[in-house]
């Protein structure tokens, strides 16, 4: 019977090693695995990291702020009522009394009257679409008001001429702050949702001028003619904007 001789096998070794390094790679990912589930219930604290209920939104947090500013601006009238009476009472100077009504008036704390401008803007109706032909669809943002509207509006009637301005039913005043919050107004810590009333007491000849040149409020009503937004300017002989009824003082300011 003739000799054979098995001959040996070069692979076997390095399959075996193979193997061995497979095991070792899975055992570490399994040890990693349960180290970030360990992480992530510490953090959690049993409680879900993505749909927690006890989370407010953003929007309900500033509804719930502008209640609470509305409750003390009117806690604040009354006691600003009940000084002025009591000062009354204690009396003043004839020329005290000028010169302090002379100052809140300046300062926007007093009831204004006299002829004016409202201008009234407002969202495009909903589903609008283009009134042009040649323009373009519409996009979200092209359909509703914006900050920068409300704004050149407020410019414009201060350039031209106004003695006192009224939005919704807020006073302005030199620490007055037109912003926008989503599709909401949000002025002196109350929130508001269009249509956007603002009025302005002074000539009518001047406001309206300004309103006209105005570069931005041009723009704007390319915007109406195109999707529709509101645009209203009336003019009264009789208008009243009332005192400015909240806080006036200076927390903190910029140099320019």
């Amino acid at each position: 019977m003739p000799n054979f001789t098995i001959p040996s096998n070069p692979g076997s070794g390095r399959r075996s090693g193979t193997r061995i390094v497979g095991r070792v790679l899975t055992c570490a990912v399994f040890a990693l695995a349960g180290l970030l589930f360990y992480i992530s219930a510490q953090t959690a604290r049993g409680t879900d990291l993505r749909t927690d209920n006890t989370l407010l939104h953003l929007s309900d947090v500033i509804q719930q702020r502008s209640t609470q500013n509305q409750q003390a601006q009117a806690q604040l009238g009354d006691l600003q009522d009940r000084a002025d009476a009591l000062a009354k009472e204690q009396g003043q100077s004839p020329a005290d009394s000028a010169q302090l009504k002379a100052l809140q008036q300046a300062a926007g704390l007093q009831p204004l009257q006299g002829p004016g401008l409202t201008v009234t803007l407002n969202d495009a109706p909903p589903g609008a679409t283009a009134r042009i032909p040649g323009v373009p669809d519409p996009g979200v943002n092209d359909l509703v008001i914006h900050q920068q509207d409300i704004q050149a509006v407020v410019n414009a009637l201060w350039r031209g001429g106004a003695e006192g301005i009224q939005v919704m039913d807020q006073r302005l005043i030199a620490t007055s702050a037109v912003r926008c919050v989503g599709n909401t107004l949000l002025l002196q810590g109350r929130v508001y949702s269009p249509p956007y009333v603002i009025k302005a007491v002074g000539r009518t000849d001047g406001l309206r001028a300004a309103v006209a040149a105005d570069s931005a409020i041009r723009n704007y009503l390319q915007y109406v003619a195109a999707y529709g937004l509101g645009w209203k300017v009336q003019e009264s002989t009789d208008l009243t904007v009332p005192g400015y009824s909240g806080t006036a003082d200076l927390r903190s300011a910029a140099r320019g």
